[in-house]
């Protein structure tokens, strides 16, 4: 049988809340379509819902209470009554890392920290129970419940944390008090809210305010890593630890040859030797993996056994899983980078695309737009270009109004088609692809290319589309 995660004395203590009735959850949960048999269900209220409305919903679906701010809204059934529903799921999260004895990993970056985040998950899985960030599960609803769900039998806890303004980042890594912190990246993303990426460094920089005598692992390539490794002295990390190509990086990349299917690495940690391999497509692997191994390390890992188990790492959606779908006489080898973007990580991926070897077909990328640049915005989409060009990428279809200023200066014949949003251009992707293509899909999230993933991966949809029908 499960163990229980919260009870209603546990959570009534630490939320000072009312219990009512006595119950067990063996989990939380804020979305009744996610929601599992035996959660407590946390009814928030946002600017465009209320999740009191869906209590009866949690119920039916197995809820085994609710934490809510109305008792009505329980209808005599089990739960836990707040005020304010957000501070009693904080509360909960500062009782649950208040009881964990796990070593805990915090990872922010402007890209890559999904990734790596699910990477460090899977490594230090094997290895112990890993209580760690669903999904993308990094905003100021997401780590809060992230925490909360923290077991107290947890050996380690890994958790990420987002943000598109200054001053997001410090109450949130305030909950999760790591040992060891990680920005993976710095890139001119939300430039919306920023007026330099120096100022998106900064913020970035936020995740050491809770490190005081923890591991700072930072990216040794990017141009602000003195300001970083100042910035987490300054906090009270007692070690600053580096990684990247960087000739003085402690982990540092040698080489790493990029097949179909992944990456084989050679890398020195702290002058050793160190090879493994990555199961996953593009070149950017290399540099999660090497954050994901140094900051094994700065848990009390095995760091052998964590690069041995990078091969072993299953495909995440949205992040590079790769599909291959029959059509018409032949296949099309899909790679799923949907969920988000900006300009380093298409970059990236269509890097990725260019290493990618057609089998009879072509490079395809269905691309949409890069959301929150500001007024850097045009400047990005049309230096797409240069990106397409140089990896020979054949064709591209393009989602979004942004998207208007690569298809300015992007030759006609490698243009494949052109829409407003992703729904428009679906049926044109479908009727432009041809067997033999390797296809890349990448946006940000608010673009919603992952429908036209869901379109090409469903079979009925193929085989209509694949056929000319």
């Amino acid at each position: 049988m499960t163990a229980p995660l919260w009870t209603s004395i546990d959570a009534a203590a630490a939320t000072g809340g009312t219990a009512i009735a006595e119950w067990a959850a063996t989990g939380i949960s804020i979305d009744t379509r996610t929601l599992e048999t035996g959660d407590l269900f946390v009814a928030l209220a946002g600017p465009n819902f209320d999740g009191h409305d869906f209590v009866d919903t949690a119920f039916a679906a197995g809820a085994a209470s609710a934490l809510v701010s109305r008792e009505a809204s329980l209808n005599g059934r089990p739960g836990l009554v707040s005020t304010d529903t957000l501070d009693a799921m904080e509360k909960l999260a500062t009782a649950a890392r208040d009881r964990s004895r796990a070593k805990i990993a915090a990872i922010t970056g402007s890209v890559g920290k999904t990734g790596t985040k699910e990477a460090l998950a899977h490594v230090l899985s094997a290895q112990g129970k890993t209580g760690y960030s669903k999904s993308s599960l990094n905003n100021h609803w997401g780590v809060p419940l992230s925490v909360a769900r923290l077991p107290a039998s947890a050996r380690f806890g890994v958790f990420e944390i987002g943000m598109n303004h200054p001053g997001e980042i410090t109450p949130l890594v305030g909950l999760v008090r790591p040992h060891v912190a990680v920005i993976t990246a710095i890139a001119s993303a939300h430039r919306e809210f920023f007026d330099s990426v120096e100022d998106i460094a900064r913020a970035k920089g936020e995740i050491f305010s809770s490190l005081d005598g923890g591991t700072a692992i930072i990216n040794r390539d990017t141009e602000f890593f003195p300001l970083l490794a100042d910035m987490a002295q300054d906090a009270g990390a007692n070690d600053i630890v580096s990684f990247g190509r960087h000739a003085e990086a402690d982990m540092r990349l040698i080489e790493c040859l990029s097949d179909a299917t992944g990456n084989a690495i050679d890398a020195r940690w702290r002058g050793d030797a160190i090879s493994y391999r990555v199961d996953q497509p593009g070149v950017h692997w290399a540099y999660n993996s090497l954050a994901v191994l140094a900051t094994a390390d700065a848990l009390g890992a095995d760091m052998k056994k964590a690069a041995a188990d990078l091969a072993t790492l299953p495909a995440l959606p949205g992040r590079g899983a790769v599909h291959v779908i029959p059509w018409g006489d032949g296949t099309i080898r899909l790679i799923d980078d949907s969920y988000n973007a900006n300009p380093e990580s298409m970059s990236a991926a269509l890097k990725t695309l260019g290493h990618m070897q057609p089998d009879g077909g072509r490079r395809v990328a269905i691309i949409g737009d890069m959301l929150e640049l500001g007024d850097t915005s045009r400047t990005a989409h049309a230096g797409l270009k240069d990106h397409i060009e140089k990896n020979d990428i054949d064709a591209v279809f393009m989602a979004g109004p942004e998207m208007s200023a690569l298809a300015d200066v992007l030759d006609a014949d490698r243009i494949g088609a052109t829409a407003d949003s992703a729904a428009a251009l679906l049926p044109a992707v479908l009727s432009g692809l041809r067997a033999g293509d390797v296809v890349t899909v990448k946006a940000s999230n608010g673009t919603g290319l992952g429908r036209i993933v869901a379109a090409l991966i469903d079979s009925e949809t193929v085989s209509h589309a694949a056929n000319g029908n």
